[in-house]
């Protein structure tokens, strides 16, 4: 690793070029306000990443000719572009990003990211987010890191030689940290139901958001869970603390919490580091079907934007408005289906803000199916729990229905007889 200032390494980046970004709390803010700077003299710039945090200031309409920016997981702070035209989405699998970066058309000639100082045999840390990050380091012809002190010192997949790092920067940014969401009795209920499908020994996979950590808040009386998920936050800090997860159940990696990224308050990533108990891995190993179902027990907890009365799962988009992503959703579902006393969970309320019913007689036109009516087991509302693995059309309506919102049962059981002839 050679170390030098911004500007040099920025000169590196030649038109052309492909260049992958490091995201979610490890997104290197510092790097990427230089990079901008640079593509105002560069064309044909494409610019590849999962879910970013904070500013995207390549991503405007004086840069639009010279910088085509694509998604493969759509943040809050991307939406809007996405949807006007300013930036693209590629929907695919988590699993599969690390194929696609090795394709010739989107092999990255550089990779941006933001690590840790190195230590004393000469590794730095990628950090709580390695995602496909791994892979666009090993195809890059140039590596340009962040060397930041705010990046915790991580186990697992995340330690890096420096002999991988063609220009180090060094630039103190504080990661990305979420922000907290009050609990309350709607999501407390639905988090209640879910941890009601819970056993001890469990292995657990959630994402972020209210009804995660209202699943995780109910979980303290629980003994010996484990995770094993896409990402963790400070739900799963906090069960670590109380001791309620110690994976000692768990067939890979037992007595270790894994995940692919993590994002958090700044005490996730202080428990984070230098923590053997945490291991942060590829995501080609963490949602890889043939790991996730080996594990016995395994909970797979997904949310939704809409769930039809057959089942089918909308997760990534309102009708045709997109807003986040296929991420992960089915590489958990199948692993867990699959896996020995293993449960696939769908959780969301069951009315919009503005009083529209989540449990729909069909979706909405534009809408993008993310996990297919075949591979749902359960359906979880603040209104109990509907099971529809094995169940007929009829019955899955009926089973949906049941948790759907009172003030909509009656318009959706009517819509289930005209499109169900044994409803």
């Amino acid at each position: 690793m050679k170390h030098v200032a911004m500007e040099e390494a920025m000169m590196s980046i030649q038109s052309g070029m492909r260049v992958w970004i490091q995201g979610m709390a490890n997104t290197p803010h510092g790097l990427l306000d230089a990079f901008a700077k640079r593509c105002e003299v560069l064309t044909d710039i494409s610019v590849f990443h999962l879910h970013l945090e904070g500013p995207t200031p390549w991503v405007t309409e004086s840069l639009r000719s010279k910088v085509r920016d694509l998604s493969l997981f759509i943040g809050p702070n991307l939406r809007q572009a996405v949807n006007s035209g300013l930036s693209a989405y590629i929907p695919i699998f988590l699993s599969e990003v690390p194929w696609l970066i090795r394709q010739s058309e989107f092999r990255p000639h550089v990779a941006l990211i933001n690590v840790s100082p190195p230590d004393k045999h000469g590794y730095v840390s990628l950090g709580p987010t390695i995602e496909a990050t791994l892979t666009a380091i090993e195809q890059a012809d140039i590596v340009i890191a962040q060397i930041n002190p705010s990046v915790p010192r991580v186990m697992g997949d995340a330690l890096l030689s420096t002999r991988a790092i063609t220009y180090g920067v060094d630039y103190d940014d504080p990661l990305a940290v979420s922000v907290p969401r009050d609990s309350d009795p709607l999501t407390d209920s639905i988090g209640r139901y879910v941890s009601e499908l819970i056993p001890d020994r469990a292995t657990l996979q959630l994402g972020i958001g209210k009804i995660p950590d209202a699943v995780l808040s109910q979980l303290g009386n629980h003994k010996d869970l484990g995770v094993h998920s896409e990402m963790i936050s400070d739900g799963v800090r906090i069960l670590a603390e109380k001791g309620v997860l110690t994976g000692s159940y768990k067939v890979t990696d037992p007595g270790q919490i894994v995940a692919t990224f993590a994002l958090g308050q700044q005490a996730m990533y202080d428990f984070m580091d230098d923590n053997p108990s945490v291991s942060i891995r590829s995501v080609e190993y963490t949602n890889n079907t043939a790991v996730i179902r080996k594990n016995p027990r395994m909970m797979s907890i997904n949310s939704a934007v809409e769930v039809d009365l057959t089942g089918q799962v909308v997760a990534e988009c309102i009708g045709s408005k997109m807003v986040s992503g296929v991420g992960g959703q089915m590489d958990f579902v199948r692993g867990a289906s699959l896996a020995p006393e293993g449960k696939s969970i769908i959780a969301l309320p069951s009315e919009t803000k503005s009083g529209k019913s989540r449990i729909a007689s069909v979706l909405t036109p534009g809408a993008a199916v993310t996990t297919t009516r075949n591979h749902v087991q359960y359906v979880v509302t603040e209104y109990g729990v509907a099971e529809l693995h094995g169940r007929t059309l009829e019955e899955r309506a009926r089973q949906l229905i049941s948790v759907a919102h009172p003030n909509h049962r009656d318009e959706l059981a009517r819509a289930a007889k005209q499109m169900l002839a044994g409803f």
